[in-house]
Formats: C-alpha cells, sequence, structure tokens
C-alpha cells in the first residue's frame, strides 16, 4: 500500500502541467503564453481565449512570484478598511477583489482599528513588503502621518474624503448631502419636525462630514437642530443602544431618528424594542451605507444607500490609472484624482407618521 502511494505521488507530480504544457495544448510559444499571462495587450483576444482555454483545461495555475520577476510588476493591490466586523467592509471588500481579478490583479487586505495608528502603520509595512502597485485606504479617518509612509514610496493612493497634497494620491468623494437631505425630506414629508442625528466618533472625518450634512439640511429646512438630540456613539450596535438610552434620558425627545450608519440604526432597533416601544410606530429611524443586513431587521430599515459597488470601482479605477497610465508617459495633470460617489435614500419600514401625542 505504502509503494503505491507514493508511486502516486511521483505519477501525479511528474504530470503537473507548466507552461511548456500550456503552449503545446494551446499550439503557440511558450513567449505568447507568458504574454497572455501577463495581460499584454499584443496577444490578439483570439489567441488569448486559446490560451485560457488550456490553462483551464489543463487546470494549471501561474506562478505569480515569477511573472512578478519577469514582469518588474507584482499586480497586486492593497486595500485597508476600517473594521473588518462591520458588514460594509467585508461587502466593500468583495466588490474591489472581484473587480481586481477581472482585470488581472490580486489584493492584499488589511483591517485597522478606528484611531489606532501603529495597528495602521503595521497594515502599511505588510503592503510595502509585499511589492503592491497601489493601496486604497478606506479608512475614512486622518492619518496624515501614517499615510506619508506610502507617499514618500510613490506609492499611489487612494483615499475616501481626504486629500492629500500629493501627485500619487488620488481622492473618492462620498456624497452625503444628497442621501441626508432626501432622508430629512421624508421625515418632514411625514409630518416629522423634530428630528436627531445618532453621530459617529468626532475623531473620524467621515462622521463629522455627515453630522455636518445633517446640519446644513436641517437650517435648509428651517428646523431647529437641538443639541441634546446629535449624540456621539461608535458606528457599533452598543453605540446605537448607548446613544437611545441617553435620548430616553431627555424630557423632550425626537420623534425620527437619522444615524450615522446602519450599525448604530440596527443597535437603536433592539434598544427601542427592549425599552417596550415600537419603530415606527414610536420612533422612526433611519440608517446609512444600506447594508446587507438593513433589510432583514424587524421592521425593515428605511436607510441611505452608500453603494459598495460605486465605492470599490472608483477605488479600483484611481489606483488603475496612477499604476498603469503614469507607467506609460501620461503626466499627473492628465490624470483623473478625483472620484465622486452619490448616495440616495431607500424607503422601507422603519419610517412612518409621528405619533399624534408626539408634536
Amino acid at each position: 500500500m505504502r509503494s503505491v502511494s507514493r508511486k502516486g505521488s511521483r505519477t501525479s507530480a511528474s504530470s503537473k502541467p507548466d507552461i511548456r504544457t500550456v503552449a503545446a495544448l494551446a499550439k503557440v510559444s511558450i513567449a505568447t503564453v507568458s504574454r497572455t499571462i501577463n495581460q499584454s495587450p499584443a496577444v490578439s483576444q483570439k489567441l488569448s481565449q486559446r490560451v485560457w482555454q488550456a490553462i483551464e483545461q489543463l487546470n494549471y495555475f501561474p506562478n505569480t512570484h515569477a511573472r512578478s520577476l519577469v514582469s518588474g510588476r507584482s499586480r497586486i493591490l492593497g486595500i485597508i478598511v476600517e473594521n473588518i466586523t462591520n458588514p460594509f467592509f467585508p461587502e466593500l471588500i468583495s466588490s474591489f477583489e472581484e473587480i481586481a481579478v477581472a482585470h488581472g490583479y490580486e489584493i492584499l487586505v488589511s483591517s485597522s482599528n478606528v484611531g489606532s495608528a501603529e495597528q495602521l502603520t503595521t497594515c502599511v509595512r505588510r503592503m510595502l513588503e509585499r511589492k503592491v502597485e497601489g493601496v486604497a485606504v478606506l479608512t475614512f479617518g486622518s492619518e496624515e502621518s501614517v499615510l506619508d509612509q506610502l507617499a514618500i514610496h510613490h506609492m499611489p493612493l487612494v483615499l475616501a474624503e481626504f486629500h492629500l497634497d500629493d501627485p500619487n494620491v488620488s481622492t473618492i468623494l462620498l456624497d452625503y448631502s444628497r442621501g441626508i437631505h432626501e432622508a430629512v425630506a421624508h421625515l418632514v414629508k411625514l409630518g416629522h419636525t423634530r428630528i436627531g442625528f445618532l453621530a459617529g466618533p468626532h475623531t473620524l472625518h467621515s462622521a463629522m462630514t455627515r453630522l455636518n450634512a445633517f446640519r446644513q439640511t436641517m437650517q435648509e429646512a428651517n428646523l431647529e437642530v437641538h443639541k441634546s438630540w446629535i449624540i456621539e456613539c461608535d458606528h457599533t450596535l452598543k453605540g446605537g443602544v448607548a446613544g437611545f438610552g441617553k435620548l430616553m434620558e431627555l424630557k423632550s425627545r425626537p420623534t425620527a431618528l437619522i444615524c450615522s450608519n446602519d450599525m448604530t440604526a440596527i443597535g437603536v432597533l433592539r434598544a427601542v424594542y427592549m425599552a417596550g416601544l415600537r419603530v415606527p410606530e414610536d420612533l422612526s429611524v433611519i440608517g446609512l451605507d444600506d447594508i446587507d443586513f438593513a433589510e432583514f431587521t424587524l421592521p425593515p430599515l428605511t436607510t441611505i444607500r452608500l453603494s459598495r459597488q460605486e465605492l470599490a470601482k472608483a477605488a479600483f479605477d484611481a489606483l488603475r490609472l496612477q499604476a498603469e497610465n503614469f507607467g506609460n508617459g501620461e503626466t499627473h495633470s492628465t490624470i483623473q484624482r478625483e472620484f465622486l460617489v452619490s448616495t440616495s435614500l431607500v424607503v422601507r419600514e422603519s419610517t412612518a407618521v409621528p405619533a399624534p401625542s408626539s408634536d
């Protein structure tokens, strides 16, 4: 039995396909196979299709390390996100990977705790060690000192809502104002005038941008912004529970609540239930992100959609433009460096007219 096993192992190893096997089956040169694998435009679509069919038929896996040595490119893109436990970020990573793989790239993922410069530094070092061709830093904070580590290596970067005065850096602008404006208008149409806001951590640039958009929208609607109805949370389920608890301590409370993200809003849904109240009969609740869970809560959550697919595409397009076009002789001034991702309201069942005694 043992000798048969060893013999089978040797047979399996000897039959392992290589680039020569692929070339023979596709009836092309080894160079053509190599160019096809490295996404060279010099290979015609017809030849490329024949090579990839042979690769699939043989179940051949190209040696990515060898490819990078030959081409001088790793074809790896990095993505650093804020908090991997928030469903928004795995959904974002999944979209980013799908787009990257479709264009012949691999991805390296890191997660950084909110406000942890030390952990973000570790993430950056991992990216540099793996010779990534660009990094999407989607932590939604302000970490200039850490990002400088990437900038000094002339690493193409894309940042969300944050500008660096560097020709290698692109910015994704998130238009929260549109979605928040639609949310306030929706509540006003239902009859709400007493609207509160559960904000994210004030140390996060994105959280402050959302809060400022809420304040501006309320002013434009001629609605009073009650300071006590704006409560800082931490963008988690527990943060939503704690934020609602603070509202319950007030003598005068809002009839509707807009939350800085969906996780906070879902925490509010639970806290309302535990308090013996009902959404939307006693309190209308709106989230922000439109994570997949949002439509499965009870009741399904009305929320402001921030498309992960659009954000991922903007991040990939920005990195690809920097990594490929500049290398082909493009100047920094001719490369698009700003990308806009908008938001919009998705109405479900967590909002309704205020109770008769509320206003």
